[in-house]
């Protein structure tokens, strides 16, 4: 009985020997394919990394923008050697495949929001809307200097000095004005005068003023225009142009030399005034 025991066990010993002689030559020849295939596989993914990073900086690409395409560029194709590695051995990889397709349903169903924010700001990113350093106003009547841009949010810093984190979902679905982007910005500043000022030398002491000043750019070239006859003034425009560093000082400046000018030449500035009419009933 105890020798055909030990005969059962050699023959399955044989079996596994004989099995494990014939399948190694198949075995030792898919794991030097799958190591050659890694080895060449990593060396063309660094390749490719390399042109396209070349060719996003040839473009002027945010850095951002940069990096983060260039993760996605490199988990996509680290995923498909590791697929192309693990067939190679023999491994079924149907069920990867699945895994990853209901993975990744799975996640964007979790993420809707964050994924809205995400193709935001890749629009962002890529149309350049504004840049960073950029003054933007939002039709949500949000605005302030982008201090940066990140794939979810764009950050901003308000003339207050508050930092304002704004979704970029909400950012690239809505109109954004931006005056930064064009290198100058016209001002419109209104001011009224009395009905009985004299409107053509007040026009010539307001042009005066505005070719005085420093930042005031010659082309476009300035203008005073008379636009409206208001309820208690006449009012009239001055629209000149600077450079956008330079806006607010033109503007400042402008203001105050305009004022003590007309302040010097008796033109009133009027405030809201109604005049009030009393009839006396008499009776006799």
């Amino acid at each position: 009985m105890d020798d055909l025991k030990l005969n059962n066990i050699q023959q399955h010993w044989d079996t596994l020997i004989s099995s494990a002689i014939s399948w190694a030559p198949r075995i030792f020849t898919a794991v030097i394919s799958a190591l050659l295939i890694y080895i060449i596989g990593s060396w063309m993914i660094r390749m490719i990394k390399k042109l396209v990073a070349k060719g996003f900086r040839k473009r002027n690409m945010e850095a951002s923008l940069q990096h983060f395409l260039l993760n996605i560029i490199n988990w996509g194709l680290n995923i498909l050697l590791f697929i192309v590695v693990v067939t190679q051995l023999g491994v079924q990889t149907s069920a990867f495949v699945a895994m990853i397709g209901a993975a990744g349903l799975a996640i964007g169903l979790a993420l809707q929001g964050s994924l809205t924010n995400f193709a935001g700001g890749i629009l962002i990113l890529l149309l350049k809307p504004f840049k960073i350093g950029d003054f933007i106003s939002t039709n949500s009547g949000v605005s302030g200097t982008v201090q940066a841009i990140d794939i979810f949010h764009t950050k901003l810093v308000t003339a207050q000095n508050q930092l304002i984190v704004i979704p970029n979902g909400v950012v690239s679905n809505n109109s954004i004005t931006n005056f930064s982007q064009l290198g100058s910005r016209r001002t419109s500043i209104d001011i009224g005068v009395a009905y009985d000022a004299d409107l053509k030398k007040t026009k010539e002491i307001l042009m005066s003023i505005i070719k005085s000043n420093e930042y005031v750019f010659a082309d476009p070239v300035p203008q005073v225009m008379v636009t409206e006859l208001g309820d208690s003034a006449v009012n009239l425009s001055i629209r000149a142009t600077t450079s956008t560093e330079n806006f607010w000082k033109m503007n400042e400046e402008l203001i105050i030399n305009c004022k003590e000018a007309l302040d010097k030449a008796g033109i009133g500035i009027p405030f809201p005034q109604r005049d009030v009419h009393v009839f006396s009933k008499q009776t006799i």
